[in-house]
């Protein structure tokens, strides 16, 4: 009998939490929060506990899988790992020869593990390298960086010491990260006031001190008043305002005609709620959190809603402070060396990206790119052809709109290739399949945590892969031995460890105690006057430079959203505690307790409409595409809007327990890939109206 303890890091959705993984006789028998991080108090969300059942699952794939039919019809044939690279290397090794590298794209769900795929397209020559964000957080990375030129994760939210929270695009308690959910508890438990403002009551609201009812698509207007009464009734801290903020006079003037009862007409949020609510937040400052938000790319506004909310944290005072959003440490700040970057290794390549950004879109950051445009440049081969696609832990056939439109802009593709431990609709429409292993069935590299207490990490192999799957270094590695990039050529993980950790003083030894190394001794607050932002003055702006150069107001006039015509309703989508967008659906231990999703409605909208709880209703939207769906009646939903969670409606054969069940939400988003916020760079998938019928 043999038992040992890994470290690893969480693999189910993009939070990433430190869990200790607990192995007996070659078997995982429990996973717990990693004690090395107090806040965790052991404690892992229910997709974190489902880990097992991911790696015990035998309808993930298994062996590397190259297509024989046609594309998306599920005619495969098993290959070897040598068959499988060789198929991917010399597709590539074609488009390079053919179209030059930047032909190659590659996207991913982003994260702290990009460093080493990163190296290997930098070492092919390509810049398309996208991830999901489009679908999340651009606009509030772009958001941040108009007014600091600072990104969104270069503050912290210090949740643990907050005297009031605020979330409008954010639901702590069901998109989990389980550290931000066990200090906001604690928070609340202390006294702190917790404000939800949604367009339903959410999992948080049910926490809430104070839960808003918004009118779907007049976020903005909302925020506008509070930033007029702040400003009116002078309940902004004056000092941080004098000290650090640029060009207030011109907000100030901005947002004289936006008053409580203006945005009361707007929202349907009574103007003495709206004032009743900046006072209690004055009340809290500096010590509040205004969450600028998770997944912010609902409206075609959202950028400036996202916007917004950062200049409310400055008016009171909440940069830096603690109990606000201080701003993190980086190795070098604690005079720490950090670790050595393989994307170093190669020069960043001189073309132009695919995606516009940088170029075209000359307000945007270039890092992560927009993937919806990218996608775009596959069908119209503008600026020039791009033939070759990585989809690396990536589904945007799940993730984006109208997935059957993305399919047709894919057919100028002459390789598809998907790296994934699940199924997926994406992989189901590849060329070649290379199974990933599960998180808990590999290591990966080492990465960097940027907070208080800046951190070195290390996800630790649990056990050894129960099918023909590898890790990533492995395939990455793999690919590069075959197109000649000898520097990312690597025997093992060790050896990869090793070369992070050069010149830093650290060694591989000082991650097995807790699989993380700190750097800080204690979380570092970077006291007022000390810091500065990374703008030209140190000031936040106001009036962006960069915003305006493009044509772009800094400060937007607001402008009323579309209502939905009578007998439509704003289709809406988020998150749930059980699972991760659509790749958690089909898990044996989630499945059980969620096996579909259901479509919210207001309980007396629906009672007119003779639709009963629990009723399967039809959803046809206004190309004439329709799904059935059972109803949830509720009160706690705006009539305005019908709601569901995301990642339903699975069409594969290969998943027998999510084959059919529930309702896809992009399916019914026509032409969505069209439809994005042009000064923030993400889709704004909540500008779709659908009907709901009973089924005669």
């Amino acid at each position: 009998m043999t038992e040992k303890v890994a470290y690893s890091i969480c693999g189910m959705c993009t939070v990433r939490c430190p869990i200790k993984v607990s192995v007996k006789d070659g078997q995982v028998t429990f996973i717990e929060g990693n004690p090395r991080f107090p806040s965790m108090k052991g404690a892992v969300c229910p997709r974190g506990a489902a880990g097992k059942a991911l790696i015990n699952d035998d309808e993930r794939p298994q062996t590397p899988l190259i297509r024989v039919g046609k594309r998306g019809e599920g005619r495969w044939r098993k290959a070897t790992w040598d068959e499988a690279l060789d198929y991917v290397a010399q597709g590539l090794g074609r488009i390079r020869d053919e179209y030059g590298a930047r032909a190659i794209s590659f996207t991913d769900r982003g994260g702290p593990f990009r460093d080493f795929p990163r190296a290997f397209l930098r070492g092919l020559g390509t810049p398309n390298y996208c991830n999901h964000d489009s679908s999340c957080a651009r606009n509030v990375q772009h958001a941040a960086l108009s007014l600091t030129n600072m990104g969104r994760k270069a503050v912290e939210y210090d949740l643990k010491n907050s005297r009031h929270v605020v979330l409008q695009l954010r639901n702590i308690f069901e998109s989990i990260n389980v550290q931000e959910v066990n200090d906001l508890t604690d928070a609340l438990e202390a006294g702190c006031k917790l404000t939800v403002i949604d367009i339903r009551a959410n999992i948080s609201a049910t926490k809430a001190s104070r839960y808003i009812q918004i009118r779907p698509g007049t976020d903005y207007a909302f925020n506008l008043a509070v930033i007029h009464q702040l400003i009116r009734k002078k309940l902004y801290n004056a000092g941080f305002v004098r000290h650090y903020i640029e060009n207030f006079g011109a907000l100030e003037e901005f947002v004289r005609p936006y008053t409580p009862l203006w945005a009361q007409e707007q929202t349907g949020v009574p103007a003495s709620d709206i004032e009743a609510f900046v006072d209690e937040l004055a009340g809290a400052q500096p010590s509040v959190i205004w969450h600028p938000g998770w997944m912010a790319a609902r409206y075609r506004d959202s950028f400036y809603v996202c916007r917004s909310i950062y200049i409310i944290n400055a008016l009171l005072g909440s940069y830096g402070a603690k109990g606000g959003i201080p701003f993190v440490s980086k190795p070098g700040d604690v005079g720490a060396k950090g670790l050595k970057s393989f994307m170093d290794l190669y020069p960043k390549p001189k073309e132009k990206r695919a995606d516009g950004v940088g170029w075209k879109y000359l307000h945007f950051e270039e890092g992560p790119g927009l993937a919806h445009l990218l996608f775009k440049a596959m069908e119209s081969g503008e600026p020039y052809p791009v033939k070759g696609y990585i989809a690396y832990r990536h589904d945007p056939l799940m993730g984006y709109p109208d997935p059957d439109n993305l399919k047709k802009l894919w057919d100028n593709l002459d390789l598809l290739v998907s790296v994934t431990f699940s199924w997926s609709d994406t992989a189901w429409h590849s060329d070649v399949v290379l199974p990933l292993s599960p998180y808990l069935e590999r290591e990966s590299i080492i990465a960097t945590k940027n907070s208080l207490e800046p951190y070195f990490f290390v996800r630790q192999r649990a056990v050894e892969p129960r099918y023909d799957t590898r890790a990533d270094w492995q395939i990455i590695s793999g690919l590069a031995a075959r197109m000649g990039l000898p520097e990312l050529v690597f025997d093992s993980i060790e050896d990869i460890w090793r070369f992070q950790l050069e010149g830093t003083g650290i060694t591989i030894d000082d991650f097995n105690e807790s699989g993380m190394v700190p750097l800080a001794h204690g979380p570092i607050y970077k006291k007022f006057g000390d810091f500065k932002f990374k703008t030209p003055g140190g000031k936040l702006e106001i009036i962006s430079k960069k915003l305006e150069s493009c044509n772009l107001p800094s400060l937007k006039p607001y402008e009323p959203p579309v209502f939905p015509p009578e007998g439509y309703f704003r289709l809406t989508f988020g998150r749930c505690a059980l699972h991760t967008q659509g790749h958690t659906v089909n898990n044996p231990m989630l499945f059980e307790q969620m096996p579909e999703n259901i479509l919210w409605i207001n309980r007396d909208v629906a009672e007119k409409m003779k639709i009963r709880e629990g009723e399967v209703v039809k959803v046809e939207g206004p190309d004439g595409y329709s799904e059935t769906i059972k109803a949830g009646l509720t009160p706690l939903i705006h009539p305005d809007a019908v709601f569901v969670i995301h990642g339903f409606g699975h069409r594969l054969p290969v998943e027998s327990r999510a084959f059919g069940k529930g309702l896809a939400d992009n399916r019914f988003m026509p032409k969505g890939m069209d439809i994005w916020d042009q000064a923030g760079g993400a889709v704004a998938y909540q500008e779709h109206f659908i009907s709901v019928s009973k089924i005669a």
